[in-house]
C-alpha cells in the first residue's frame, strides 16, 4: 500500500492546497490513482500530514504567493522530507516567477506546469513512479538480507534490477548500465549454472508491474506504457511466457509483495551457494569494459 492509504482502500492519499478550480482538475486527473484531501492552508496541510500521512503534497503556486505561505512551506518540507512536495502551476500572474523561485528556495523540488494537458499526464506519471519506488525499497531491503556476503558486483547486479529506470528493458541496456559486455555477463551466469540475466530482469519488471496494479485505477495499458513495453499486448505475451497466465489473472493473483516473494523463491534463495561466488561484472585479466572498448 502507499503511505497514507486507508486500510481496505487501495487508493493512495495526497494532501493539497489548491484553488477551487484546481481541486476539480486534480480530482479528475487522479481518478482511480489517488484520493485527494483538500486543505485550505499550509498549516492545515501540516496538521493533516501529522495525523494521516500522505504520498505527496500538491500546492498551487497561486495559493503560495505571499511570504507567510512560502515560509510555512519551508517548515513543512523540513518536517516531512520523505513526502514529495509538488508545486502546481495552472495560470500566470505578475507574482508567479517570484513565487516559483521562493518555493524552490523553500525546498520544493518539483514543479508541474499544468497549463497544458501534458502537465496533468506528467502529474499522473510522477505518482505512478512513486508507486514503483515503493516496491523497489521493499525489494532492496529483503535482498540485502538474502544476499548478505555475496561479492560486491553480484550485489550491484541485483541492486540495478530494482533501481534502474523503467526504460531498462533488455539485458543489453542493463549491461550497458552496469558497464559490462552483455556476452560477458550472460556467460558468467551460465557457467555458474544460474538462471539467465534475462529472466532475472523480466521477473524484476513483473514485480514492479504487480505493485503498480495494486492501484485499481491503473489499466494494463498504463502499466505497460510506464514500464516501456511496446504495447499492452506485448506485456500480456510477456506475462504468459513467464508465468503461464494471462495479464488479467496476473493482476488478480499477485500484488507487489507477492511477486517479490516469487522472485526470491525462484531466483535467489535456491541459488545462494552459487550467488555467493558470482562475479558477473568482473572480467579476467586484461578484460576491457563495454564502455572502454
Amino acid at each position: 500500500m502507499f503511505p497514507g492509504s486507508d486500510k481496505g482502500d487501495d487508493l493512495a492519499s495526497i494532501t493539497t492546497i489548491l484553488t477551487p478550480n484546481e481541486r476539480l482538475r486534480v480530482d479528475a486527473a487522479g481518478e482511480g490513482l489517488y484520493h485527494a484531501r483538500h486543505r485550505d492552508s499550509v498549516d492545515d496541510a501540516i496538521r493533516d500530514l501529522k495525523e494521516n500521512g500522505a504520498m505527496a503534497v500538491i500546492m498551487s503556486v497561486s495559493r503560495c504567493s505571499n511570504r507567510d505561505a512560502t515560509g510555512r512551506v519551508a517548515s513543512m518540507v523540513r518536517e516531512f522530507p520523505r513526502i514529495p512536495a509538488v508545486a502546481l502551476l495552472t495560470e500566470l500572474d505578475p507574482q508567479t516567477p517570484e513565487t516559483v523561485l521562493t518555493l524552490g528556495r523553500s525546498g520544493v523540488r518539483m514543479l508541474i506546469d499544468a497549463r497544458h494537458a501534458s502537465g496533468w499526464h506528467k502529474l499522473r506519471h510522477l505518482l505512478m513512479a512513486d508507486r514503483a519506488t515503493d516496491i523497489q525499497r521493499l525489494a532492496l531491503s529483503q535482498l540485502t538480507s538474502d544476499l548478505a556476503g555475496v561479492p560486491p558486483d553480484c550485489w550491484r547486479f541485483f541492486e540495478m534490477l530494482f533501481q534502474c529506470s523503467p526504460q531498462v528493458s533488455t539485458v543489453r541496456i542493463l549491461a550497458c548500465n552496469l558497464d559490462v559486455l552483455p556476452s560477458t555477463m550472460m556467460s558468467r551466469f551460465f557457467r555458474a549454472r544460474l538462471p539467465s540475466p534475462k529472466r532475472y530482469l523480466a521477473m524484476a519488471r513483473l514485480t514492479r508491474a504487480a505493485s503498480m496494479f495494486e492501484n485499481s485505477g491503473l489499466s494494463v495499458a498504463n502499466v505497460a506504457n510506464y514500464l516501456d513495453y511496446s504495447s499492452p499486448q506485448s506485456f500480456g505475451r510477456h506475462v504468459r511466457t513467464l508465468l503461464r497466465i494471462t495479464a488479467v489473472e496476473f493482476r488478480q493473483r499477485y500484488d507487489g509483495e507477492g511477486m517479490l516473494h516469487r522472485f526470491r523463491q525462484e531466483l535467489v534463495l535456491p541459488f545462494l551457494p552459487a550467488l555467493r561466488h558470482l562475479t558477473p561484472l568482473t572480467g579476467p585479466p586484461g578484460w576491457v569494459s563495454a564502455r572502454g572498448s
